[in-house]
């Protein structure tokens, strides 16, 4: 059977089957330790992926996205190719259905950072090679994986544990609501009620065993709580012209020293990039429970485990 008889997309974290995501947690984990005190250039001892190419498509501006890609998908021995929409024929009106025909041509995988959801899903119902969600405005899975894994670096097993989010019920939260029906923690959610995220989407998790609470307050949210978790309050798919009144609803939710207090000696996460003083204080991000580089660091290790499970390689060598 060939790689691409055994393919699988990364779309979101729902689509996995039951302990997939703990995997993928695992993967990480040992690709990162069997790298330690390697070169960063360097290639792992395994290379799973010689001979492989991974096309990275940016609809969206990116650093550790695009960073943590083309280092995990080199390390594992590896090549990639950058696409930005400007630069491809997705610019001129040429349809998703033949871009994804022509990518499947060249390359073994393609990862699409964009906005809407819809294209992702178009991109990959044509494509005939594993597809990744490297961000869209509904989701951010990728980096859930890099999240957790920080947090069991830092707390410990996730079983027992509770995180709270504090600010917009945005991508990057509703994967961790996705997260939460697949990993035994409790997830706190206080968010405006006008950026709070969809009863629906709440509902569906809890009922595939989610532990979730929703929270009036971020004091509520952030008691006894052992990672405070946050997002920039204009993300790339919001309308830059609300700024101010999105700020109003979200100053209530900042991240601050006194919040931290409450928490049960948590960590501080952000995926970054994060406006001091806005969603948190300069004082937590830069302070000693802040992991917020060490969580971007790992996003190349997660990048790693996703491409091997989408190419059904996962537990080759992780």
């Amino acid at each position: 059977m060939s790689l691409a008889d055994k393919h699988s997309h990364f779309l979101d974290l729902v689509d996995l089957a039951d302990g997939e995501l703990r995997r993928l947690l695992d993967a990480a984990r040992v690709r990162k330790t069997a790298r330690a005190d390697k070169p960063k250039g360097t290639v792992d001892d395994d290379a799973p992926l010689a001979g492989h190419l991974l096309a990275m498509i940016f609809e969206k501006p990116s650093t550790r996205t695009r960073l943590s890609f083309d280092m995990g998908m080199r390390q594992l021995g590896g090549q990639t190719v950058i696409l930005n929409q400007t630069d491809m024929q997705l610019g001129r009106g040429e349809s998703i259905a033949d871009t994804a025909e022509v990518i499947s041509r060249f390359a073994d995988i393609a990862m699409l950072r964009t906005g809407p959801h819809e294209t992702l899903g178009e991109l990959a119902a044509h494509a005939h090679i594993p597809v990744i969600n490297g961000l869209t405005a509904y989701s951010h899975p990728c980096q859930i994986i890099a999240d957790l894994m920080t947090f069991e670096e830092h707390k410990g097993t996730l079983a027992g544990q509770k995180l709270a989010w504090l600010g917009d019920g945005n991508n990057v939260a509703l994967s961790f609501v996705h997260a939460a029906a697949q990993v035994d923690f409790e997830l706190s959610l206080a968010t405006p009620e006008a950026f709070s995220i969809a009863p629906d989407e709440i509902d569906a998790a809890r009922a595939k065993g989610a532990k979730i609470t929703l929270c009036e307050t971020a004091e509520e949210a952030a008691k006894d709580a052992a990672a405070l978790m946050t997002d920039c309050w204009v993300s790339m798919s919001d309308d830059p012209t609300e700024a101010e009144a999105r700020a109003k609803a979200f100053t209530p939710y900042q991240v601050t020293q006194s919040l931290m207090a409450l928490g049960d000696e948590p960590i501080f996460l952000h995926c970054l990039p994060a406006y001091r003083d806005s969603e948190v204080t300069a004082e937590v991000i830069d302070g000693p429970r802040s992991v917020v580089f060490d969580e971007a660091e790992n996003r190349a290790h997660a990048q790693k485990a996703i491409m091997l499970h989408c190419l059904g390689m996962l537990d080759m060598g992780a």
